[in-house]
């Protein structure tokens, strides 16, 4: 399947590659990035399953995450998108389209999310409309919280998963 490319005003959304790995394994080997999302750094053989887990899903379930890159410099600088992993988390959000988002620390509190969020969920939305759209957020990860809700996502329960608490958002 091909991954379509999204533009926004700063930012290119394209299909991850095999090029993008080191980029990747720095963003997600990074303590600031995964302190909400895993809360350990990943070893490069994780984020090579991880993007490989992403570039599968497209071919799987016509739907996926994008490489996040600077339109001016062609630097990835997160990724953002849609999966459905059949997590073991109670509600079950298998079935929807997860929405997840992750962003280098550089570009934290510029926008950058919030920008990229809009674009996706205009895709989901004109791509699968009659899909549910939903997130699992840490609750301490304020700033994901706020993005979500600026997006119309709302509270639906609050759980567990991996032994972490997590709030369960759905729009």
């Amino acid at each position: 399947m091909d991954i379509p490319v999204i533009e926004t005003a700063r930012l290119v959304l394209r299909s991850l590659a095999p090029s993008d790995f080191e980029a990747y394994a720095a963003m997600w080997g990074d303590p600031v990035v995964t302190r909400y999302i895993g809360g350990t750094p990943q070893t490069r053989e994780q984020s090579w399953v991880r993007l490989l887990r992403h570039l599968g899903m497209w071919q799987v379930m016509g739907f996926g995450f994008w490489a996040v890159t600077e339109k001016e410099t062609g630097r990835l600088v997160g990724e953002a998108g849609f999966h459905d992993l059949k997590r073991d988390v109670t509600p079950s959000l298998a079935g929807t389209m997860e929405t997840g988002w992750g962003f280098v620390p550089e570009v934290h509190g510029k926008g950058i999310a919030s920008e990229t969020v809009t674009a996706i969920l205009a895709w989901g939305d004109g791509n699968r409309p009659g899909m549910r759209k939903t997130c699992l957020i840490n609750p301490e990860n304020v700033a994901s919280v706020r993005v979500a809700e600026k997006h119309g996502f709302r509270e639906f329960a609050q759980s567990t998963y991996h032994g972490a608490p997590t709030i369960l958002f759905e729009r």
